[in-house]
Formats: structure tokens, sequence, C-alpha cells
């Protein structure tokens, strides 16, 4: 350390300080009494000015108590008003730039007035002069205030000796209780009391009263220590906090407290019938709880974990019998249609039945939402006489949810499968896995990779989840997993599941549905009866043709559910009889007709055809648009098309070109315009290429002047030798189709294979034309030329 540069503050020096005056240092979280040498740290500038302005001009000082410690400027308001005068011993800085100083306490001093305008506070008030010790009260409590001193350093045995020295050598009461106040374990707040507390006798019972609270904390540290000191080894000196924390319990009598609960968990073990390997874990987690107090943390989590162990069910499942008669009068009761569905789900009821113990395929039931695969797993536990459990799989990328936390973490906990389990309390449910083509892969590992194991029949027997860290038989549980498309279920995961496709409703079911289910449905969440209300077929097909467009039926639900929720307005306020709903009511209650059939009105014109699509929410139709401007034969494409149906148009343009003498095309045409193919809804990405029959015809009809029947909608992929080629989700693009009106479709020959997949009334509702090449599609699609 160096002595201050007393020149650094040459210009604080030019300042005057009146002469009734002394300089105020604020300090945090200390109180200096009187008599009392202690060290003091100075950081703030106006804190060092006023150290080094008292230093340069020999006066004292008077250090202050300061509100809030996490004040850095604190002004007159957020001081207390006594304080003590002190001298400076000694002030030093360091070459990092600290500034200490030695002070020790001279007087307690009452501030009357902060003088601000320098670069630190001033203050004008009395010098507090220290009672006289005088009168037995005095004495008396002086010697018992000495007492209580000797005894805090009997328990403190590396108390200073000289402080020992300095506390027996002293005579005057007030400076015992200020040394005794100073080294007091108390808040700075307490000790500023101590401080106003300038009537000695006030002053001796507030210190003795602290200090018989502290020697009581001391006392009772002590008698702890003494009694766990024997048992302590080198090996247990971790365990000592525990060991003090158990004499606690027995002075309070609290001891074997949780006697009964042990006993309650050792019984509970028992009747688990848990394999022979977990009960082994559970009995040495159950003498670890034991061993360890409740306060410890670490109680709660083994506690925790006995605590899933006991409530999973361990026990073989009693066998039950599986009546296939039932198990079909629910499907049909539940379900409209899907009779393949159904086929296949009593077939796999029936291998159940037959051999129990074998190993079940894992049903994927795939298709566009709103058609049923989640109801198909219910009606299937309601057939099975089992109990169901539901795990939502959308959203889920960290593979700790499928095979738990191991238990080191805090707040860890088992995967939702064992969640599952564990909730319905049942080890042969019927578990539906929802959206299994919706889990993501994030940081914390892929969740998909983790399935693999549930879904193996080969491997779920001994399921290993992170927190249970033992086996656990999974092979009993009937698992059925749900997707709205497999492109983005891994090819691995999908091996080990049978994909059963649920297709678009068609309207006729949709009508069925709505009558023999939705109706009743809404009737009940609506507080309605069915005598109060009722709802004609053609109203109901109304609100199917001109207020849904979908795949399922939760629209038609909702939609359903307005107009009688219409009705049960009236009748809440009153109405009487019953309510007949008809076509006329429906555009009043629901609004305008939402969807209309565009077909011939966007068809009556050369270079528009109409496409089928496939989304993941079931068929729809598309219309292809071309039209044509001078310029130099270029081909310009709209419509958010993506890659591969960019190039069907590149090749549908290619193959009119080669066979442009067969469809009577003035080669200069082509040479001469630009052509532009433009597919509405540019909003909406599209791709595939299935659209190339469709590109194919629009051109076609843009160069011959030939319109395209507005009856006829057509699907397919094309090839530059002119071959129409198969494509997928025929079923949906047919129903799509009817459903908008359309009564002719043009499919590829090579798809005749799933015609049959086609619902019966469809199929007799729409004329098929099968297309080999692509002229079977300008001669059955091109109308007469245009006059």
């Amino acid at each position: 350390m160096s002595p201050p540069d007393m020149n650094a503050t040459s210009q604080n020096a030019a300042v005057p300080l009146p002469p009734d005056t002394i300089i105020v240092v604020p300090v945090r979280n200390m109180v200096l009494f009187p008599e009392v040498v202690l060290p003091l740290t100075v950081g703030r500038p106006s804190s060092v000015a006023a150290v080094q302005q008292a230093v340069r001009e020999q006066r004292q000082v008077v250090l202050v108590l300061q509100k809030d410690p996490e004040n850095g400027q604190p002004g007159p308001d957020d001081l207390y008003r006594t304080g003590t005068v002190a001298n400076i011993l000694r002030y030093v800085t360091t070459p990092e730039g600290g500034n200490h100083l030695i002070c020790q306490g001279v007087q307690r001093f009452q501030v009357t007035e902060f003088v601000e305008g320098h670069p630190f506070l001033l203050a004008r008030g009395l010098h507090v002069p220290e009672p006289a010790a005088a009168g037995p009260e005095v004495e008396a409590r002086f010697l018992v205030l000495r007492g209580q001193v000797k005894e805090v350093f009997d328990l403190l045995p590396q108390a200073p000796p000289e402080l020992r020295q300095t506390i027996e050598a002293t005579t005057s009461p007030s400076l015992l209780a200020d040394l005794a106040a100073t080294y007091l374990d108390i808040s700075a707040k307490e000790k500023q009391e101590l401080l106003e507390a300038t009537e000695l006798l006030q002053r001796l019972d507030k210190v003795s009263k602290l200090l018989a609270h502290r020697l009581e904390v001391l006392r009772l540290s002590a008698e702890i220590g003494s009694k766990t000191k024997a048992s302590l080894d080198t090996r247990q000196r971790e365990m000592l906090l525990r060991e003090q924390m158990a004499s606690i319990q027995r002075e309070l009598g609290e001891e074997g407290s949780n006697k009964q609960e042990l006993a309650t968990l050792d019984k509970a073990i028992t009747e688990a019938k848990m394999p022979p390997e977990v009960e082994s874990v559970a009995r040495k987690e159950l003498k670890r709880l034991q061993r360890t107090p409740e306060a410890a943390g670490e109680y709660s989590m083994i506690r925790t974990y006995l605590d899933i162990l006991i409530e999973l069910p361990w026990a073989p499942p009693e066998p039950k019998g599986i009546d296939i008669a039932e198990a079909r009068r629910v499907l049909d009761a539940d379900h409209f249609s899907l009779d393949k569905i159904k086929r296949r789900i009593i077939e796999f009821l029936a291998v159940r039945k037959l051999a129990p113990e074998g190993k079940a395929p894992i049903l994927c039931f795939v298709g566009p939402p709103g058609v049923g695969k989640t109801s198909l797993g219910q009606s299937i536990a309601k057939a099975m006489g089992r109990k169901f459990a539901r795990v939502s799989l959308g959203g889920v990328h960290d593979e700790a949810e499928i095979r738990g936390h191991r238990r080191t973490y805090i707040g860890a906990l088992p995967g939702n499968i064992i969640q599952a389990i564990r909730k319905i309390g049942a080890r042969d449910c019927v578990m539906m896995l929802d959206e299994i083509d919706k889990m993501g892969t994030g940081v914390h590992g892929d969740p998909s990779a983790a399935m693999l194991e549930v879904l193996d029949p080969e491997q779920n027997s001994t399921f290993r989840d992170n927190y249970l860290d033992v086996p656990f038989d999974l092979s009993r549980v009937v698992f059925i997993t749900t997707a709205n498309m497999l492109e983005t279920i891994p090819g691995p995961l999908r091996d080990r599941m049978e994909i059963i496709p649920l297709s678009s409703y068609t309207a006729g079911e949709k009508m069925q549905i709505a009558k023999r289910y939705l109706v009743r449905r809404q009737l009940e969440a609506n507080g309605l009866k069915a005598e109060q209300v009722e709802i004609e077929d053609a109203a109901l097909r109304r609100i199917i043709d001109g207020y849904t467009r979908e795949a399922g039926v939760r629209s038609l639900e909702r939609e359903i559910g307005r107009v009688l929720r219409h009705v049960a307005v009236a009748f809440a306020e009153g109405a009487t009889g019953k309510k007949l709903i008809g076509v006329d009511q429906i555009e009043e209650i629901l609004g305008p007709v939402r969807f209309e059939n565009e077909v011939a009105m966007r068809s009556g014109v050369p270079g528009v055809a109409t496409g089928l699509a496939w989304t993941p929410v079931g068929g729809d139709i598309l219309f292809i648009e071309a039209t044509k401007t001078p310029g130099t034969g270029r081909l310009q494409l709209t419509g958010q098309l993506g890659d591969v149906m960019k190039e069907s148009a590149q090749a549908a343009f290619t193959l009119v070109k080669s066979t442009a003498a067969a469809l009577k095309i003035d080669p200069a045409v082509l040479e001469k315009s630009d052509i532009h193919v433009h597919v509405p809804a540019g909003a909406t990405p599209k791709d595939g290429p299935s659209a190339g029959v469709a590109m194919f015809m629009a051109l076609s009809s843009l160069l011959t002047g030939r319109v395209i029947r507005s009856d006829t909608a057509m699907t397919g992929e094309i090839s530059l030798r002119g071959l129409v080629l198969p494509v997928g989700g025929i079923k949906e693009k047919v129903v799509a189709a009817a459903a908008a009106g359309i009564t002719r479709v043009m499919l590829p020959a090579r798809n005749r294979r799933d015609y049959d997949d086609i619902p019966e009334d469809v199929r007799k509702a729409l004329e098929f034309v099968w297309l080999e090449r692509v002229e079977d599609a300008a001669s059955a699609g091109l109308q007469s030329e245009a006059s």
C-alpha cells in the first residue's frame, strides 16, 4: 500500500467548509460504536473525497448508517439521524485504486441538519455524552451482561484471546454494552437501534436480551454436537447434519414418526406381486428410505419412485374372453360403413381370441382428420372388454417423453407409455398412440427411435423405462396408432406396423353418419330431445354440400350443432311444440352457402382443365388454366408449383409439341406464342406428378381451340412417349370429384385395381374413362372444334 495523494483533490480543498459542521461518511451494513476500532473501505467518489478532506484538515468524521444498502447515492433522507463521531487513525490507498481507513469511535452524534452543496454531505448536530454509570440497577445489569459475554466466549473456543482480555478488563457498563453489540451476530438495523438507545438501562437490557437468545442457540448447538460426536467416524463424516437433525427430532418427541408409513410401503410392495428382479430393487430403495431423514431432498425422490413402482400393474392380467358377435355389433353400432376396416378388426380380434399369448400385429389407421380413427380404437377396446388409454404423440420431440427421465434429475418422471399404464391401472389395455406421424426430432434425441422398442413385439416384453430402470412387460398391451400421412413416419417404424387406410367419406356416407350419430350427439350436447326438433334430410344434404368441404365429419357436426343451438335459444325463451328444420331455415341460420359448384362456370373456355388432387385431408379438385400471348414460344408456370409439378408441365408442353400434327395444331402458333400455365389458389403449395394429364389437356385445348367437357375431371402421370402412368389416392380423388358435381372421370388404365375401393354409390354416379395414352384423353375429353 502507498500513502494517499492529497494533491489529487486540490479542487475539493479549495471549497471552504463551515466551521460548525462535521463531515458525513455514509456506511453500509455496519455500525461503529464509541471506543471501538474498526477497519473501513470506501469506494464511492463522494465518500473518498470526504475522507481525504478530513485527513487533510485533520478533522473528525461522523459515520452514519444508510437505510437501504443497495442505494449507491444516498441523500439526507436515506440516512439515519444517529451516528458515531470517529477519528481516522490511518488512511491508505492501494495500487488497484482502493481506499482503506481505520476508524476509532469517539462519541454518539445526533444529526439535526444535513448540509448539501459540497462534494460530500456535511452535518450539524449534537454530541451525545455517555450517561453516568451509577446505581445498583446499572451495576446489576452490568454483572449479568459480563456473565453472558463470558459464557459466550466459553461456547466459542475460536474467539480471539485479545478480545476476551479486553472484555474482562472493561469496567464501564456503556463500553461493555457497545463492545458486545459490535461483535454480536445481529443485523445492522438492530445495531442501529442499540446505537440510538442513549439511555443506559434501556441499552443494557436490549443487549442482554439479544445475548440471551444467542446463548440459547449456542447451548443447543453444543448439546447436539456432544450427542452426535460419539457416533462419528472417518467414513460417516458427511452424516453430521443428518445426525444433528435426528437429535433435534428426539428432543421434539418426533422420533419414529414415519415407522407406520414405512410399514405401509413394505406391505404394498408385497401385495404388488412384482417380478423378483423388480421387488429386489424396490426393497433396496425402501431400506435407503429408512436411513434417509424426511427433511432430506433425497427422501421425496425415493418415496415418489416407490409409489410409482407400487402403483404399476405388475401382476399378470386375468384372461378375458372375446365375443366376436358382440364385437361386430359394437363396431356396427359405433361406425357406419368402413366395411373393410371392420373386417380387418374382426380378424384381429379372432386371432387374439384363439391365440391370446401370441404376438398380435400393431395396427396403424391412416387417413384424413375426422374419419373416425380414434373412435375406432375406443370401439376395439369396448369390443375386447379392456380399458382404453390414449397417448398423444403430436409435437413430441424429446426421447425422454417416451423412455422417461433418469432419476438423477430433479423432477424426473416416467415416459408417457408407463404413465398411461399407471394411470389406467391395467397391463392389458388398448393403447392408442395418436398422431404418430407428427413426432419431431430435437436436441434431446429422436422419439421415433424410442418407439421402435415399444412397437416391436419381439422387444417390448422387456421395455426398460429410464426412470424405472427395471424391465416392464408391454407385450400384453394392444397398441393402435393413427396418422394422417405415412411420408413423415420413418421407414423402420412404419415397417413394424400394419397399415390400414381410412379414406374420405362420400356425401351419402356423411348423410347416414349425420342421421345415425351426429344429430343425436348434438341434441344431447345442447340439452334438446328428439321430440323437440327434427332436421329434414334435404336440410342435412344442404349442410353437407353447401357448408362443408372436408374428408371427415367434424365440420359437419359443428354446423349441425350451430343449427341446434339456434333452436335451443327458442326453447329457452319459452317456445313450445316441435321445430322442423328445412332447407329454407338452413340459410337463415348458417348464412349464405359457402361452397358452390364451380366446374361448369370455369370449364366453358378453351385452355381450362379440371384435375384431381390428393391432400392430407382428402381429395380435391383443381383447375389448370392455360393462355397464350404473342412471344417466342416460352412456357411460364405460376401458382406456387413444386419442382415435380413444374417438370410435369414441361413434359406436357413437350408432348403437345411432339403430337402437334395429330392434334392439328399449327406449328407457327407454337413458335410465335408464349404459353402461360396457372393453377389457381396461388397461396397453397402444390406438387406431384399426377396433374400431367390435366396439363396436357389444358395445353391441347388452348392450342386447338377445343373446349374440354365441363363434366369431366382427370388425373394421371404422363411420359414423353405419351403413356398415362398410374397414380395414388384414386379413391379420395374420385370421391372429391363426385362431391364437386363431376359426372365423368378419366383415370390411368393401370389404376383399374383401385376401382373396387371406390364406394359403390360413387361408382354408380360416375362414368369412368380408362386411359392408356394421352391420345385417349384428347379424344374422350375434347369437344368438337369451336366455331
